[in-house]
């Protein structure tokens, strides 16, 4: 059984850092694509950053500069470093794999339960 599990959430001043990091079990090395994505109350999840197997990485403009995603092919991680973190970043955050190969075939769309992030001073 494929699973995401989020930690490293928490609450933070703003200005402060968190690290979230995103446990992948249940699959075997799969070359796809690795997001972070946040939701906050009353709107829309929204991708705030990406990277692919190969390291290729995106952001959300809101986040550039402050976050940087990266990811761990052989533990099957991905991190998020959140610095210089806003009121307006306050929202759940979720782990998603596009795609993800384990012994009984592709799962697609994954996504883990999420964990919160509180800016607040």
């Amino acid at each position: 059984q494929v699973r995401l599990v989020e930690s490293g959430g928490g609450l933070v001043q703003p200005g402060g850092s968190l690290r979230l990091s995103c446990a992948v079990s249940g699959s075997i090395f799969s070359r796809n694509v690795m997001g972070w994505y946040r939701q906050a109350p009353g709107k829309q999840r929204e991708l705030v950053a990406s990277i692919t197997t190969s390291g290729s990485v995106k952001y959300a403009d809101s986040v550039k500069g402050r976050f940087t995603v990266s990811r761990d092919i052989a533990k099957n991680t991905v991190s998020l470093q959140m610095n210089s973190l806003k009121y307006e970043d306050a929202a759940v955050y979720y782990c998603n794999a596009d795609r993800l190969e384990t012994a009984r075939g592709i799962v697609w769309n994954a996504w883990g339960q999420g964990t919160q992030v509180t800016v607040s001073s």
